[in-house]
């Protein structure tokens, strides 16, 4: 497979999950396209404006610490090779691949949509999870600003809301994240998958650097902004030899809570994984596929609850183990949000606050 500079994966195959058909591409225009300009064209980012008629997704899920969901974006340009959300596009006939960082889709009116529902009489509030998707920051965002809108939103009504990016561009909402931590209404993670900038760029060629990403946590520890590390994903003989060095960089910052994820290969992520490690690291794809599949139970991917999020057999026992000697000598604790939601204020359809 071709490097694609700037981008993740190396291909735009179709879903075959919805018996889409593999799209037909006119090969004679593309080949001419280098004899006429002299180089490849690389693919370019487009936004397309989504407009839904409600914004938050609520779930049942045994196995992850929230019931709801704001999702500002679908597709993510961070173009991270693993990134679990990449199925999601092909509900909308488009790859999984190149389309999920290439054609973005933006919802300019979340945080109306948002307050509508804050408005309904039955709504009972508890905290709002951004960035478990499609990143709330990622490139875009400094153009739309539709996750700034949603934190001031929560600001004015109270309403508690958590956090989850690879951007430093969450610090581009400081002052709105500091008046949140003062009420206990915020919680940020940032996820670092390794500290060398360039595996980074290999593996999520439009995120933020490493470098970026700890001078971010170290700010918003600075600052009183309640955050956390997350070693996302870990990718076996890839980036788990980062693990000890992120939660020590991170305490040395400030930074008092960490997490670690193994990575998860559902649907169509799988073989973009697969074409990814034969680009980069074909020396050793078959070392990384083997202990991907020793962890979870002899497969690619475990969708089961519980056990997707928590990989069994003796990698797995390693990683958790380093995770410990290295957290508890950093001085780093386990992951607790625990942001109140008592002060919530419901606003009437008109924009005005209750008086009760």
């Amino acid at each position: 497979m071709k490097v694609i500079k700037g981008r993740g994966a190396v291909s735009d195959a179709a879903s075959m999950r919805f018996n889409l058909p593999a799209r037909e591409v006119d090969g004679d225009w593309l080949d001419a396209m280098e004899t006429v300009d002299g180089r490849s064209r690389p693919p370019t980012t487009t936004v397309t404006e989504e407009h839904p008629r409600s914004i938050l997704s609520f779930n049942k899920s045994p196995d992850v610490p929230f019931d709801r969901s704001l999702n500002a974006y679908r597709g993510c340009e961070h173009g991270c090779i693993y990134c679990f959300a990449r199925p999601t596009h092909a509900y909308h006939d488009l790859s999984p691949g190149l389309d999920f960082e290439t054609k973005l889709f933006a919802k300019p009116a979340a945080a109306r949509l948002l307050r509508e529902t804050l408005a309904k009489p039955g709504y009972r509030p508890t905290p709002i999870a951004m960035g478990t998707n499609t990143d709330p920051y990622q490139p875009i965002e400094e153009r739309y600003r539709i996750t700034r809108e949603v934190l001031e939103l929560c600001l004015d009504l109270r309403h508690p809301v958590t956090i989850t990016t690879k951007s430093d561009r969450v610090l581009l909402d400081l002052d709105v994240l500091e008046q949140l931590a003062q009420r206990n209404l915020v919680h940020v993670g940032i996820s670092i998958t390794s500290l060398d900038p360039v595996l980074s760029r290999k593996l999520e060629p439009r995120a933020a650097s490493p470098a970026k990403r700890m001078e971010a946590l170290g700010r918003l520890a600075a600052t009183g902004v309640p955050v956390h590390v997350s070693i996302a994903p870990v990718i076996p003989s890839i980036t788990d030899s980062f693990m000890e060095a992120i939660i020590e960089d991170a305490a040395d910052r400030g930074v008092r809570s960490a997490s670690w994820i193994v990575i998860r290969l559902p649907h169509e992520v799988a073989p973009l994984f697969r074409e990814w490690l034969d680009t980069h690291f074909p020396e050793r794809a078959g070392k990384v596929m083997a202990t991907i599949r020793s962890i979870r139970g002899g497969r690619d991917n475990d969708p089961n609850f519980f056990t997707r999020m928590r990989p069994e057999g003796v990698w797995a026992d390693l990683f958790r183990r380093r995770f410990r000697v290295a957290a508890t000598r950093s001085g780093m604790t386990g992951v607790q949000v625990d942001l109140d939601s008592t002060q919530f204020r419901r606003p009437s359809l008109d924009g005005q606050l209750s008086l009760l």
